[in-house]
């Protein structure tokens, strides 16, 4: 266990192969002052720890990890690595609090991240960046493809990144409350999926007028937190909600989901497995819940049928160490000699702490 100091809102591993055994936890403060609150408007603090390790995942107790470098920023609401190919250095994206996109590059001479551009993407110095997704994931390669960024204002904001600079390419409004999340379809990276505080899942097409989405699922009882479209198999869709379910869309008919699983908090984040050979495993940050790792019938998932009956998905594991908000977790990308078995990293808000163990 690691105290992060501040609340930890988010985990990343690295995907590069130069880097497999490095990941980063972002931080997120508000900072409750009497003078800050006096002359307001709110101000966030945060950090993005980086980190080393090493694990033995038949024996998770005999693993280590260590802090190898601490960069000072706004709060951090979201981070997220670039599927690069192995000819170039792995490249971080860094969302803050303050309406900025970070780049950072991994130098693995110096074990360190070093920042190569910087853009604030909103008006206001108010609005936050709340998620940000790269397109690239299923198909790395020497450039970065493209960002979209979700904003607290309601707009979507899509980038075109390179390694010194940042360019806006479109913004539009997406959402009548906070978009909590936007993300690419992996198979088709004209399409981006959001959702948000407006209990509202939109798809839009970047090629055309994106004032209007083409489609609506307005069938949520709460806010969208997350959504990941899945690596391996196309037109696979999980979306989680504050509801406390996650659900699987087939995305060709995205108003009726293929199955709803309750996992008994909030979902703030869904991650599938990066192994092909585990297809079918979704992590969840369960939010006042611990985490989970939910499983499909693989089956099911993918010939995309419809898995509502009788059960949906099985609970195989489930890590509650942690004492408040479950909200960062990942899988490590680093090949397994065991494929029952991949780290995993995980960390909590109020009681800022990081968890290192294995499902």
């Amino acid at each position: 266990m690691f105290d992060t100091i501040l609340p930890a809102d988010s985990i990343e591993f690295c995907p590069h192969p130069d880097a497999l055994n490095i990941f980063v936890c972002g931080t997120y403060n508000l900072i409750k002052s009497e003078e800050a609150i006096r002359i307001g408007p709110q101000k966030r603090n945060g950090q993005c720890l980086v980190f080393r390790c090493q694990y033995d995942l038949d024996d998770i107790a005999q693993s280590s990890f260590e802090k190898i470098q601490t960069i000072d920023y706004p709060a951090l609401p979201d981070m997220k690595w670039c599927h690069r190919s192995a000819a170039n250095k792995a490249t971080l994206g860094v969302a803050n609090s303050e309406g900025e996109i970070h780049l950072l590059e991994w130098d693995s001479e110096e074990s360190r991240l070093e920042e190569t551009a910087r853009k604030r993407i909103v008006g206001s110095p108010e609005t936050l960046c709340l998620s940000l997704d790269w397109s690239n994931r299923r198909n790395p390669t020497s450039d970065l493809g493209k960002l979209v960024v979700s904003c607290s204002d309601g707009d979507l904001v899509l980038l075109d990144p390179i390694t010194s600079s940042i360019v806006v390419t479109d913004k539009w409004t997406a959402h009548e409350y906070e978009p909590w999340i936007a993300a690419w379809d992996y198979w088709n990276t004209n399409t981006i999926y959001s959702g948000g505080d407006d209990f509202k899942l939109k798809g839009w097409d970047i090629r055309t007028d994106l004032r209007n989405p083409m489609f609506v699922n307005k069938r949520f009882g709460a806010g969208i937190t997350t959504i990941q479209s899945h690596p391996y198999i196309e037109h696979l869709l999980a979306v989680g909600s504050y509801d406390s379910s996650v659900k699987l869309f087939d995305m060709r008919k995205p108003l009726q989901p293929l199955s709803q699983t309750e996992i008994g908090g909030g979902a703030w984040r869904v991650k599938w497995h990066p192994s092909a050979t585990r297809k079918s495993d979704l992590l969840v940050a369960c939010m006042h819940d611990g985490f989970k790792v939910l499983r499909f019938n693989e089956l099911a998932i993918e010939t995309l049928e419809d898995m509502s009956s009788p059960l949906p998905a099985s609970i195989v594991q489930r890590f509650d160490e942690h004492q408040s908000l479950a909200y960062g977790v990942d899988w490590s990308f680093a090949p397994s000699s065991n494929d029952q078995k991949t780290a995993i990293a995980s960390c909590s808000f109020y009681d800022h702490k990081l968890h290192f163990w294995s499902g």
